[in-house]
Parts: C-alpha cells; structure tokens; sequence
C-alpha cells in the first residue's frame, strides 16, 4: 500500500464487527431502531497524490446490509464515514442461529467487504464536490443526490473497462451477541409481548421528534438501498446485453462456417457421380445377356426376326438356311459310340 498513491486508509483494516442485540431494553421499552446492527468504516485519504479518490463499497450481501453511503468522492487530507447496518430479518436469523448452536453458529461467516478506490479527472471531482455541497434535504437535492450516484456509477464502469488502476480491499465480518442479550437467552427464549405505541396526541415533543427522526433515518436507508440497488441491476443489465451480443455473434459465425463446408462438400461430390458411368459387372451381365438371347435364337427360329431389325440384322448377317446347315454339321461332327446289348 506504501507505493499505491490511489489507495484509501480503511479503518477497520481487516474486520467489521457486528453486535447483535435483541431489541428491548431492561424495563421492557422496545429499541428496534436503537439496537440495529451497525458498523461504521473510515476512508482517509493518506494525501500521497492531489487527485481527488473515488471509493465504491461491495458486499457479497446486498441484500443483508445497507451501505451508506455505497460510493463517493474523498478530497486529499479529509475521511469520510461509512456506515453498515444490518437489516432486521436478518439479524433475527443469526439470532436463531445463535440460540440453537451457539457463538460458533456465528463464527463461520462467509460475508465478506470490498472496497474500491481509484483517482478521478480534476474536472469530475470539482463538479461532484460542488453538486455534493449545493445537494439539500428536499425533493430537488434528492434528485440531485441520484444524479451524483448515476454519475458516480458510470465514472466507475468507465474506470473498470480501462486501463485506470484500482485498489481493492477485502475487509470480513463478524457478527457477536451482546454480553446482556447472551444471559437473557440462556434463561428462555420465551416471546415478549409487544408494547402498544402511544398516539401523537399522547405523546411529548422529545419523543415526537425522537420518532420522526426515526422515520427519516429508516427513508434514507431505504433510498440509499434503491439506489445500490439501481446501480447493481444497471451493471448486471449491461453485462447481459454484451453477453447476447457475444453469443449472436458466435452464432452467426458458427452458421456461416457450417454452410461454407456444406457447399464445398456437395461441390465436391457432384463430378464423382457424374462420371461414374457403369461398373465392370454391368458390362459382363448385359453382354453374357445378349449372347444367351443370340444362342436361343438360332436355335429355335427366332434369328429370323432379328434379321429384320435394322441394326441387328446386319451385324447378325445370317439366313435361316445357313443357321440350320451350320448346326447340322455340328451335330454330325459328334462322334456317338455304339451301345452293345448286354447278354
């Protein structure tokens, strides 16, 4: 980290605690807003470099933890908090958790931290800077606060296509029941009642501010949640675009490669057919055929009809007299031994 001027002092270093409570105090009061889970992280520029940083806060969670904020602009010389909040359902779940198997149920946790920093153009550090102090509590400084996490998100799909260096930094969590909420548990895990609120008619000034302040501490979780949210599913719905552009492509390509062998290979079996011609037995059947037909012919009488046939007969050039002659001097020729009477 000594020779990363980009890189951002994080404290915690390597471990983000989490103290489990249950939710009441020890005279019954509910404190669900009061005991939520958090953790906050401290991001210092080290001042190595005049550039402004930008830092980004992953988790492999998103949906376990709100992070607040997820992403931002440090000037040199200054830190900025993080906070971490664990959501209820699922600290309710590690509880349970803890209840059947104890402290180690707990200490086995795969959720894990990434932190991003990278330097960032003057000009964009200057207008974040200055958006980020004009931005109010209304609707138009929510609005503006949106802007700079749009901007923010696409400053860092810029930075992680190109050649910008990036530092990252791995941080564990582990989550731990407070030391009263442990006793409270071994005794029973028997269900409180709930505590009806009072109406706000009945109820005095400090607690209605303590209770607004509660609502708007709950609303700006949840609009620091959306807009994590909104900058995953941006990402995700980029990479997914690219892939099935990839995947046409290759598509394309394969199809093309398969129609070129296709024509090549009918390309080359045209002329083998075609110059075939017939085979060697055909040529032996059809004349041993023929010669067959011609012997049957002289023999029986047919030779005259085939004398007639204008191709035929002249290569035949053969009249009945001379097949009848030709065949008696055959059967003359064969010498037949005499058959003695048996005694």
């Amino acid at each position: 980290m000594a020779d990363t001027p980009y890189a951002l002092e994080i404290s915690p270093d390597s471990t983000l605690q989490f103290t489990l409570t249950r939710g009441t105090a020890n005279d019954g009061r509910s404190t669900v807003g009061e005991s939520t889970p958090r953790c906050t992280m401290s991001l210092r520029h080290p001042g190595k470099t005049k550039e402004h940083l930008a830092f980004k806060v992953k988790t492999t969670q998103p949906r376990r933890y709100l992070v607040r904020p997820n992403q931002g602009v440090v000037a040199p010389g200054t830190t900025e908090k993080v906070t971490i909040l664990l959501v209820e359902k699922d600290k309710q779940i590690l509880l349970q958790s803890y209840d059947r198997l104890g402290q180690t149920a707990l200490d086995h946790s795969k959720d894990k931290f990434l932190v991003q920093s990278c330097t960032t153009p003057d000009d964009f550090a200057s207008r974040y800077m200055s958006a980020k102090a004009d931005s109010t509590d209304d609707s138009e400084g929510n609005r503006a606060t949106k802007e700079l996490a749009e901007s923010l998100t696409t400053m860092w799909n810029s930075a992680a296509g190109g050649d910008l260096p990036i530092y990252n930094k791995k941080l564990h969590v582990h989550h731990v029941v407070s030391p009263s909420d442990s006793a409270s548990a071994k005794g029973g895990n028997a269900p409180q009642p709930l505590e009806e609120k009072p109406s706000m008619e009945n109820m005095s000034p400090d607690q209605i501010y303590a209770e607004v302040s509660s609502l708007r501490r709950k609303y700006d979780e949840l609009v620091s949640f959306s807009v994590n949210l909104t900058a995953e599913r941006d990402i995700l719905n980029n990479t997914l675009e690219q892939t099935k552009r990839d995947l046409n492509r290759e598509t394309m390509a394969k199809a093309a490669l398969e129609n070129k062998g296709l024509i090549g290979a009918r390309s080359k079996g045209v002329p083998k057919q075609s110059s075939r011609g017939f085979s060697l037995f055909s040529v032996i059947f059809v004349a041993l055929t023929f010669t067959l037909l011609g012997i049957k012919g002289a023999t029986s009488g047919v030779a005259d009809i085939l004398i007639e046939i204008p191709v035929i007969g002249p290569f035949l050039d053969l009249g009945p007299n001379e097949v009848a002659v030709e065949v008696a001097d055959e059967v003359s020729s064969v010498n037949i031994a005499p058959v003695e009477p048996e005694l």
